[in-house]
């Protein structure tokens, strides 16, 4: 299997850090082949703009979407997108690791997701979901968090995790057509001990030995839509 782990901490020692690594063992030592994208070191630029391509179809209106489109067909996207993009597509497991910051993504992984999940491939029309352009694939969110795990629920402070995450795991990954698996969460992580911290590195190498047994989340099918995307009662 291809996996392509997308790290997003800007520091080097941090834990999120040592959850990257950790994937990158226990996947090699399973057989897998594994790329890194250190999105900081890579000093990834995370705007999405007119720079990104190098030919437009409407260079006096940037529509975005419209202008990736046509910058896969002429290959005429910016060259760190489509390095990333072709990493995307050899990949059979993506992996996103990453702190949440402000109950959502750091702002540089999101400039990921806008600048490489490219209409045209990825997406497009009707293309989306189960049928979305990366359909048989799957994607794993690992993220790291400050709060308590009670501190999450339906009766909790801050709500369930999953309504925190939706936007990623449902707007974003399944979205685009991946088999989104459960999250894999280390809870208070600054606060914890050092034998604390062990305890989740151990808890996620289990877990990456076990992906084959996952259950992915459920999302919407098209065929439970009509043409107008009416549910089909």
């Amino acid at each position: 299997m291809n996996v392509l782990i997308v790290h997003a901490h800007p520091e080097p020692q941090s834990f999120t850090a040592a959850l990257r690594d950790q994937a990158v063992q226990t996947l090699q030592a399973q057989g897998h082949t594994v790329n890194v994208s250190d999105l900081y070191a890579m000093h990834w630029n995370p705007v999405a703009s007119a720079e990104d391509f190098s030919a437009r179809d409407n260079p006096d209106y940037l529509v975005y979407a419209l202008e990736q489109r046509l910058g896969v067909k002429t290959r005429s996207l910016a060259p760190d997108i489509q390095e990333e993009l072709d990493k995307l597509l050899w990949a059979d497991l993506l992996i996103l690791n990453f702190p949440i910051y402000w109950f959502s993504v750091p702002a540089i992984l999101k400039g990921w997701i806008d600048r490489v999940l490219v209409s045209g491939v990825c997406y497009g029309g009707k293309r989306f979901y189960d049928q979305g352009g990366l359909a048989g694939k799957k994607a794993l969110v690992s993220v790291t968090l400050g709060g308590r795990e009670h501190m999450f629920g339906e009766d909790a402070i801050h709500g369930p995790l999953e309504d925190m995450l939706r936007p990623l795991l449902r707007g974003t990954l399944a979205y685009v057509g991946l088999d989104v698996l459960p999250p894999f969460v280390a809870w208070h992580v600054p606060y914890i001990s050092a034998d604390a911290r062990e305890q989740f590195l151990v808890g996620y190498h289990q877990r990456l030995e076990n992906l084959d047994q996952d259950s992915p989340l459920v999302f919407p099918r098209l065929a439970q839509f009509d043409e107008a995307l009416y549910p089909i009662r």
